[in-house]
């Protein structure tokens, strides 16, 4: 089985995000607690939980958040917005293309059924060429396709 995780970039970004919005939350709490006339225990509080969830995610986003998923049988997609087919065997891909969908490089792996799945090369942490040549390869293995001469 192959995982194909985040690009380091990708994640990066998220986990950019994720300290704004906690910056944002923390900013309003100190409001809150400033007009209630509360305990600024509060406002750390939630500014060392949000941390420790950031963190969590950064863990999870580097070692187990995984964007493609390969094995003899077939192919899953998941962290993916609008891929198309999240999962489909092997012998259901008809081809694999790449293209550009909205200024973005995608994979397509296109199924007899008319359905597609639409992978943005980008998202992996893994060279794009080298992506789609081991792309061709599970699907040559998985619809038991061997090279000629071979």
């Amino acid at each position: 089985m192959t995982y194909y995780r985040l690009a380091p970039a990708v994640v990066a970004r998220l986990l950019g995000l994720a300290l704004v919005l906690l910056a944002l939350v923390a900013f309003l709490a100190t409001i809150v607690v400033s007009l209630t006339h509360g305990s600024i225990d509060i406002v750390i509080g939630i500014v060392l939980a949000g941390a420790v969830v950031i963190a969590g995610g950064a863990w999870w986003l580097r070692a187990k958040a995984w964007v493609v998923r390969c094995d003899e049988d077939g192919y899953a997609v998941r962290l993916v917005r609008g891929a198309g087919v999240n999962k489909a065997p092997w012998t259901e891909v008809r081809d694999a293309v790449t293209t550009t969908t909205r200024g973005i490089a995608c994979l397509v792996l296109r199924l007899g059924n008319g359905a597609s799945t639409s992978i943005p090369v980008g998202l992996l942490a893994v060279d794009r060429e080298e992506f789609v040549r081991r792309m061709q390869r599970h699907l040559g293995e998985g619809q038991k396709v061997r090279p000629l001469g071979a």
